[in-house]
C-alpha cells in the first residue's frame, strides 16, 4: 500500500502492513525484513514511513489498562490516543501534563517523537511525564523501561523515532485540574523584540503559552503577531456550558493556485487583526486553545496534491534572536511563506530522551508548499541560518534535511545508535544515514 505523512510528502509503497490488536500477540520478526510502527501518521515528513519494509500499525492496541484517581497515573496501551486519554480523564478531573498541538497522536508517537506543548518551560516534554513503558524487541525480548529498569533504553526510546523497538503499553502521569476551562489572553505585538519582551514578562504568570507570526511582514513590523497565554481556570462544567465546537472537513485538494503571494499576505494581515483590542482577556475551552485545528478534518488538504513541508527549528537565547529576525526577512522576501506560523520558547525543563528537541531558546515552525527544487533551496538556505547559530531541527517535522544538520542538532545520535533495534528502521533513518552512525 502507498502510505504517507500528515506533510503528504513523501509517498512510499510499504512492502507489508500488520495490524496489532491484543498487547500480548506473538509476532515473528523476519531477520530479512524492517520494522516501524506506526499510530495515527501525524508526523509530518518520513520519520513514521518505511518504504519498502513492514509497519506495524498500533491503533488496535487501544485500551486503558488501569488509572488511579489518587495519583493519577494511567496505564494505558501504546494505540490509545491523546484524545481518548483526554476524553477519559477531563469528567474525573484530570489533564494531559504535556500535548502537542493536535490530540489525534497515539501515546507511542507522542513518546517516540518526544512530543511538547504550550507549556514546556513549566512542564518539560511529553517524556518527562512518562513513568514507564514496555518495548518489544525483535529478539522476541519484552522489556519494562523506566528511570531505574533499562535505563539507558528508556532514554534512547524517548524521543527516538521508532527505532529502538515497539512500546506495547505505557504508564503515565496526569495532571488534576478543576475542568476544561481557561482562563486567556490574547496580546497583539508589532515586531519579534515585542514578542520576546512578552515571553520574558509573562512567563511566571502563564502555564501556557504560543504565538501565531505573519510571515509576510518586513520592517519595523518584521515578526508581529498574537500572543495567546493561558491557565487552567477554577470553573466547572456545571458553572459554564461546554461549546458545541463544529467540525467540518477540508472538502478537496485545493488547486495549486490557491497558495499564492496575494492569499497568504491577505491572509496574514486580517488574522493579525482578527482581535477587537490590543489586549484581550476572556474564559475559553480547551479544545480551541490546544487544537484549534482539530476542528478541521484533512486540512493538510489545503496545500493540494504535492503536500507541504514543515520546517521547525529551535534557536538558542542570544544568537538566536538575530538568526531568527534573519529567517523572518528571507522568509517575507521568499513571499511563499504560511497561514501556520508558530512562535515560542522553550525553557530549560530537561527531557530524558536523547534525541530530544526542546532545548532552551525560541522555537519556530512553518509550513510551505511543496514547489520542488525551489522549496527544497529556501530550506536548505534556512538550514544554514540555524546551523550557524547553532540550533536544531525536529525529525518529526522533517522530510529533506541532509545527516549532517541532523548530526549537528543531536549531540546524542552515536550513544543513542548503540540502542537502535538492528530489525527496526525507518525512512527517515536510512535517509539521514543513521544505519552507519556508530
Amino acid at each position: 500500500m502507498i502510505v504517507s505523512s500528515w506533510g503528504r510528502y513523501p509517498k512510499v509503497e510499504t512492502a507489508d502492513v500488520k495490524r496489532l490488536q491484543w498487547l500480548h500477540e506473538k509476532i515473528d520478526f523476519d531477520p530479512e525484513k524492517r520494522y516501524l510502527a506506526y499510530g495515527m501518521g501525524r508526523s509530518y515528513g518520513d520519520s513514521c514511513l518505511n518504504e519498502g519494509g513492514t509497519l506495524l500499525m498500533t491503533r488496535g492496541l487501544c485500551r486503558f489498562v488501569s488509572f488511579d484517581p489518587e495519583t493519577g497515573e494511567l496505564h494505558c496501551e501504546s494505540g490509545v490516543t491523546l484524545r481518548e486519554i483526554l476524553a477519559f480523564a477531563l469528567p474525573r478531573g484530570f489533564f494531559l501534563p504535556a500535548s502537542p498541538g493536535t490530540s489525534q497522536v497515539t501515546v507511542g508517537g507522542a513518546i517516540a517523537n518526544d512530543v511538547h506543548g504550550k507549556n514546556h518551560h513549566v512542564a518539560g516534554t511529553f517524556g518527562c511525564v512518562v513513568d514507564g513503558f514496555r518495548l518489544l524487541r525483535s529478539t522476541g525480548e519484552t522489556l519494562w523501561c523506566s528511570r531505574t529498569e533499562n535505563p539507558a533504553l528508556f532514554a534512547a526510546t524517548i524521543g527516538g523515532l521508532g527505532l529502538t523497538g515497539l512500546i506495547l503499553d505505557v504508564k503515565m502521569r496526569l495532571r488534576k485540574v478543576r475542568g476544561p476551562w481557561l482562563r486567556t489572553e490574547t496580546i497583539r505585538f508589532g515586531s519579534l523584540r515585542e514578542f520576546l519582551q512578552l515571553s520574558k514578562e509573562l512567563a511566571p504568570k502563564y502555564e501556557y503559552s504560543v504565538s501565531w507570526v505573519d510571515g509576510t511582514s518586513s520592517g519595523a513590523q518584521l515578526g508581529r503577531g498574537l500572543f495567546m497565554a493561558g491557565n487552567h481556570a477554577d470553573v466547572t462544567v456545571e458553572e459554564k456550558k461546554e461549546p458545541f465546537v463544529p467540525k467540518v472537513a477540508f472538502p478537496c485538494e485545493a488547486p495549486e493556485w490557491l497558495l499564492n503571494k496575494l492569499t497568504i499576505r491577505a491572509f496574514n494581515a486580517l488574522y493579525w487583526r482578527k482581535t477587537l483590542g490590543e489586549r484581550v482577556s476572556g474564559l475559553q475551552h480547551y479544545v480551541p486553545f490546544f487544537y484549534p485545528l482539530d476542528a478541521i478534518e484533512d486540512w493538510n488538504r489545503m496545500y493540494g496534491k504535492r503536500g507541504f513541508f514543515q520546517y521547525q527549528c529551535v534557536l538558542p537565547f542570544g544568537d538566536g534572536e538575530e538568526a531568527t529576525a534573519e529567517m523572518l526577512r528571507r522568509i517575507s522576501a521568499y513571499g511563499k511563506g504560511t497561514f501556520l506560523s508558530v512562535l515560542k520558547t522553550f525553557g530549560d525543563v530537561r527531557s530524558p530522551g536523547m534525541l530530544s528537541f526542546p532545548r532552551p531558546g525560541i522555537t519556530f515552525a512553518l509550513d510551505f508548499p511543496n514547489e520542488g527544487k525551489e522549496t527544497l533551496d529556501f530550506l536548505s538556505m534556512l538550514d544554514d541560518i540555524v546551523t550557524e547559530a547553532k540550533g536544531a531541527l525536529y525529525p518529526a517535522k522533517d522530510a529533506r534535511m541532509a545527516p549532517k544538520m541532523f548530526e549537528a542538532s543531536f549531540p546524542r545520535l552515536n550513544e543513542f545508535a548503540e540502542h537502535v533495534d538492528p530489525r527496526f528502521s525507518s525512512s527517515l533513518w536510512r535517509r539521514l544515514g543513521g544505519t552507519h552512525v556508530r
